[in-house]
């Protein structure tokens, strides 16, 4: 219901010729857009854009050209880890959070599910044994080798529906009681709720709880946050999260927020969507 509105034709506009935004993952200089291809893809994807539109299939295209060499994105690399692996893993994250279609992105994510199995086999979470997994399926370079950690944005997405039921809730019960939360996504412990129902903070922590919605042994595991949510509802039954929860990532979804009945619409579909999920509903890609 999001699609047509001016956030969505905003975004639309700025594709440039090679169908991205400039730079991928991250804004420099030489990037002439306010924004970059990563945050145009997961804003049009929570204004409700799925591979059946043109715009997500021309970057889809594009990103699918990047994993196979074809073409490279324009951004600087980065000495800290590799930078091959990390912008494969990135690739395939997104190709993955439209289609399960491509080849080289499951293959990937696969490699992914392997690496948190081993990590997870005793129960726990196992450092060494992670590191080991990691060692053999990926390699290690003795500069700008660091290991990637598996708790973070893209790593996640591409495990969706690819762990057994054992790893899956080890993996989330980790997550959830781990300080730092979700790179990229929410940087506090996200077994521990927020002080206060309302601002951006909480937008974030929705946004995590989001990301480990989509695993299908989350229902039990973030049964809190369904029972904080539904002690937080309004006097109309319904939520609002304040004019602080706008960031320009998940609100808006309505053209303007000057009106509170259209925030507390925004911030109620929202919810809803996560209840439902939570409730056994599960996205469709």
């Amino acid at each position: 219901m999001h699609k047509d509105g001016k956030w969505a034709r905003q975004i639309i506009s700025m594709q440039d010729d090679e169908t991205m935004w400039g730079s991928f993952h991250s804004l420099s200089s030489a990037n002439i857009n306010p924004l970059t291809t990563e945050q145009a893809l997961r804003r049009l994807q929570i204004l409700g854009y799925t591979m059946e539109d043109e715009c997500i299939q021309k970057a889809v295209r594009y990103l699918e050209d990047c994993l196979s060499g074809r073409k490279q994105i324009p951004d600087r690399t980065e000495k800290l880890h590799d930078w091959t692996l990390f912008t494969h893993m990135m690739f395939s994250a997104w190709i993955r959070r439209f289609t399960r279609a491509n080849e080289a992105a499951s293959e990937m994510a696969r490699k992914w599910a392997y690496v948190v199995t081993c990590a997870f086999a005793s129960g726990g979470y196992d450092n060494d044994a992670y590191t080991k997994a990691y060692t053999e399926t990926f390699g290690m370079k003795a500069k700008g080798g660091r290991l990637i950690d598996f708790v973070q944005f893209y790593v996640l997405s591409l495990l969706v529906g690819e762990l057994d039921e054992a790893t899956e809730r080890a993996m989330i019960r980790y997550i959830l009681n781990k300080p730092d939360g979700i790179y990229y996504v929410y940087d506090g412990c996200i077994g521990k709720l927020p002080a206060v129902p309302d601002g951006k903070l909480v937008s974030r922590y929705l946004g995590a709880v989001e990301m480990l919605a989509e695993y299908a042994g989350a229902k039990e595991e973030l049964s809190f946050v369904i029972d904080w949510l539904m002690e937080n509802r309004n006097e109309n039954g319904k939520w609002d999260l304040g004019k602080a929860a706008k960031d320009g990532v998940y609100f808006p979804l309505s053209d303007d927020w000057r009106r509170k009945e259209t925030r507390e619409a925004d911030c109620t579909e929202r919810i809803e969507r996560l209840l439902n999920k939570l409730s056994g509903e599960r996205r469709d890609v």
